[in-house]
């Protein structure tokens, strides 16, 4: 039993070098993409921020149609259109 035990170990010993080997290569050939990568993950949260806030974009609708109304128009027309172009596409998949 000491025997196989052995061998397990020595089998686990090998197979930890490789995956440690394959990490640092995978780690080598991710480097050029990371920043990219982490300004994307950046995007998204602050998707998710605006998102899950509703009185933030509200409050800065109604600033705009108080200051600027023809582009308050313009951006509630698109911004409609783009809400109902989602939902289809989002009924379609």
């Amino acid at each position: 039993m000491s025997r196989k035990l052995a061998e397990l170990e020595a089998r686990q010993k090998v197979l930890q070098e490789r995956a440690a080997q394959e990490r640092a290569d995978f780690a080598l050939h991710f480097e050029p993409i990371e920043k990219p990568l982490s300004w994307a993950d950046k995007g998204i949260d602050a998707f998710h921020f605006v998102k899950s806030t509703p009185i933030l974009w509200t409050s800065a609708f109604a600033v705009l149609a108080h200051y600027k109304p023809k582009l308050a128009s313009k951006v509630l027309a698109v911004g409609w259109g783009t809400v109902k172009l989602l939902k289809g596409a989002k009924n379609l998949i």
